[in-house]
Parts: C-alpha cells; structure tokens; sequence
C-alpha cells in the first residue's frame, strides 16, 4: 500500500446523516430497487464522500420523547461517525454549540454553561474544553472527523442567553469574534498535540449574507478554512443559484485562502405528506416546478454545476433520510422533511430522484490523481540547483493545483511538492536536499481517478 497520501481540491458530495440513526431505532428500513439496505451504503454506492453530523451538548429533551434515547449527543455522533468511515467516507461534525436546533433565530447557550454565559473568559475557557476535549475523545476511539463547523447558521453570534437570544437581533463582535478563537484555538490546538489535520468551517445561512464573512475576517476570525453557506430556495428566494454562484465566485475571489462549501441545500420531490408532521419546506422554483423526483434532482445539478463552476468545495444535502416514522419530534409525529428526502413513502430510494444528483458527470469537475505503488529510488545527487523530479500524465484534465508528497518506506512524509499551475503532459518539481534510499509517491487533486505515470528522475536544468 501506499503510504501517506494527502488530499487536495477534492469536490465533496455530502448528504447530512444525523436522523439515520433515530430513524433506524424507531423502526426505519431503507430499501434500494425493493431490497433492504444500510442506508450509509446507500448513500456511499451513489457517489456520496462526505457525511455531516451535528452535535448538541446535552439534548435533555429527548428524555421526554419515544424510548427517551438521546440522539446527536456524543454517543450517537460516535456511532455515526463510525458507520461513515466504515464505508470510507469523510465526516463533518457541526458543533451546534447549544442543547436544541441552532439557527439564525436561535443561538442559545447550553443549559451546562448558562450561569456564566455573562462571564466571557469563563465561557471562553468552557468552550475551548469543550471543543478540544471532544476531538481527542473521539480521537483516542479512532473516529476523528476531517472537518468540524463551529457554530450552525450563526448570522448572529453564538452561545447567546436565552434572554438576549429571544430579544431581537444581536450581533456583539467583541463577544463573538472572543469566542469563536477560542474554539478556533481549541482545534489548532489538538492538531498540534495529536500530531493531525482537521478543517475547520464556519457557517452562515443564506448567500445574500455574504457580508457575515467580511465581519469575521475584519473582526480578526481568520484562522479557518472553509466558508460555508445554506442555501434553500424555500427559505432564501429570490436569491437564485446563479446569484449562488456568484457569491461562491466573489468569497473566492476576495479570500483566496479560504474554500468555499455549499453546507445545506434542500429541495422537495412531492407537496404530499406522509406523517401528522408539518413539512418545512414548502416552495418551489418555478423553474423546477411542479415538485417531482426530476425536478429535485434538476434543481440539485444545476446549483451544484454552478457552484464548481465558480469554484466551490462541496455541496451537501440537508437530512436526505429523514424519512416518517412512528417516533415524536418537539412538534409533531413524524417528520418534517419527508416529502424532501431521496426516498419514497414506502423508504425505497428514488432511483430518478435526487440522489442521481452526485452520479451526474458535471462539467470542469478536477480529478483525483491516484498514484499506487510509485517508486522513486534516490541514490545519489548532484547539486541543488540541477534537481527535479519528472512525472508524465496521460489522459487527464488537470486541475490548477496538483499537490505531491514524496514519503520514505517507512511512512514518513519528507517532502511536499506542488505544481500551480499545472501543464498537461509533463510536470518538472524540484525537490529539496533528501538522502538516499527508496520512495514512495503520493498525490491527489479531485474526486475522479486517472492514470498517473511517474517517468523518472530527471538529473539536469532543462
């Protein structure tokens, strides 16, 4: 095998998992063309790479509700997380930062830190153990994700009282700039004593609130790495996805630095109702009307065509399994979503619905570049300045950046090389001062595999 591979531009089609569990215990079967089927699977043979999980501190709510089993606490996102990378998929877990829903309505501190929400270091230092703890928790059991969203939807802050939450608008930067470095911090932190890499996203809901981004930066919360946004035509019309588009396109263009990541998306495939469950969504594009299995997966392409056309990181589906069942939500039996799942009244997966949406071969997509057992054996060396390392490609669109890591056989990364811009055919990469012996190299770019031949070593200033 090869070791040490590292990721770079890959496009993230991603579903939110967090009911598949409750759905299961209250006696969900999925099914697939009629067969029963693990619904992680599922998601997994159509093409799905990322799966979104949220965390709330201490869900106490859920005592008084069905069995009173507590869901996205930190025992169901354990289970969660590791049933998505037992089908090799990566996890983003959203720290909710509070006991219930998270939004841009409610941003309510948990019950746990309520009595020194009014004590900014206290609660700083709260949520700084809080974050940190977590990872090294869920790292010590193998099930560290590879992204982690601080706070959901948080046009208006985070960690509010309940009192100044139900008060109106708020938006205190001195507060919220404090506390959201210190579970910035938090996670930088673990990274360097567990000696790993987790990205960290910040989330607003509605592209129109682009500007939310220009506060963070200018307020000093600049030490992440992916801006994310939701985006539900139900909720943010008129705001179309070209107008999506643009604003990915401008968030690029303004902060380089930072990816961008469409974090919720949503669209029904039918008015009807399942359950006694109010459903949440309840408009349609004209464009994509009336609601079908079709439409939701034309609606799904475009945006998603737009948004890679712009330059986004990833899409993500909102609750693609929140399929109705007998259990009880805070307002209803039921679901609230089921008539804007991928399957059908009966759990079997719409086939011609949106879950084709990640299947689609969409235009100016990169690739990823896989490189099995490529061996590079080093034995002597010149002089610097006459040093490149030689690598044919066939038959791939490049990327812009392609990024490349030389690892030694017994698994140490020793060098990282890049090529931006990338020209087709033949790449020449310096490599810096390195002993002699036997590597291995490793590189990726994208979602698609492609042919990747490693020529040679070429010795010389040509």
């Amino acid at each position: 095998m090869l070791a040490g591979q590292i990721v770079s531009a890959q496009f993230y089609f991603g579903a939110d998992l967090s009911y598949v569990n409750e759905m299961e215990d209250c006696g969900v079967t999925y099914y697939e063309n009629g067969q029963p089927k693990d619904p992680y699977t599922i998601f997994r043979d159509h093409n799905c790479g990322l799966v979104r999980l949220r965390l709330w501190h201490t869900p106490s709510w859920y005592d008084n509700l069905n069995d009173g089993i507590r869901y996205s606490d930190l025992a169901d996102v354990k289970r969660s997380i590791a049933r998505a990378k037992a089908h090799d998929m990566a996890v983003l877990l959203d720290f909710h930062l509070s006991d219930n829903w998270a939004d841009p309505g409610k941003q309510v501190v948990p019950a746990a830190w309520a009595p020194v929400v009014d004590d900014l270091p206290v609660l700083q230092d709260s949520l700084y153990n809080y974050i940190r703890g977590t990872l090294h928790t869920l790292d010590n059991e193998g099930l560290l994700p590879e992204m982690v969203q601080i706070g959901n939807e948080t046009n208006r802050g985070i960690l509010l009282s309940q009192e100044v939450n139900d008060a109106g608008w708020v938006l205190d930067w001195d507060r919220n700039s404090a506390l959201f470095n210190s579970a910035i911090d938090a996670v930088h932190d673990f990274e360097d004593q567990a000696g790993k890499e987790v990205q960290i996203v910040i989330h607003a809901a509605d592209p129109d609130n682009r500007w939310i981004f220009d506060q963070f930066i200018d307020n000093g919360v600049t030490d992440f790495d992916i801006m994310g946004l939701s985006y539900y035509w139900a909720w943010h019309q008129p705001t179309t996805i070209e107008e999506t588009g643009d604003v990915v396109a401008a968030l690029r263009s303004d902060y380089p630095d930072y990816d961008v990541m469409i974090v919720e998306t949503g669209y029904i495939w039918t008015w009807a109702s399942n359950d006694n469950a109010n459903n949440i969504i309840n408009s349609v594009h004209p464009d994509y009307s009336p609601p079908s299995p079709g439409a939701q997966k034309a609606w799904l392409i475009d945006l998603t065509q737009e948004v890679i056309d712009n330059g986004a990181l990833g899409v993500i589906y909102w609750e693609p399994a929140w399929v109705s069942s007998d259990c009880w939500t805070q307002w209803g039996q039921g679901s609230h979503q089921e008539h804007a799942t991928f399957f059908d009244f009966d759990n079997n997966l719409l086939n011609d619905g949106g879950v084709g949406w990640m299947t689609h071969q969409y235009d100016n997509l990169t690739h990823r570049i896989e490189l099995s057992d490529q061996v590079i054996v080093i034995e002597a060396w010149p002089d610097s300045n006459f040093r490149r390392l030689h690598i044919m490609l066939q038959g791939i669109t490049l990327p812009t950046q392609l990024n490349f890591e030389l690892v030694s056989a017994n698994g140490t990364a020793v060098a990282s090389l890049q090529c931006d811009p990338c020209n087709n055919g033949m790449l020449y990469l310096p490599l810096p001062d390195m002993p002699a012996g036997i590597y291995y190299l490793a590189a990726r770019a994208g979602t698609r595999p492609a042919p990747v031949h490693v020529q040679g070593i070429w010795i010389g200033n040509q």
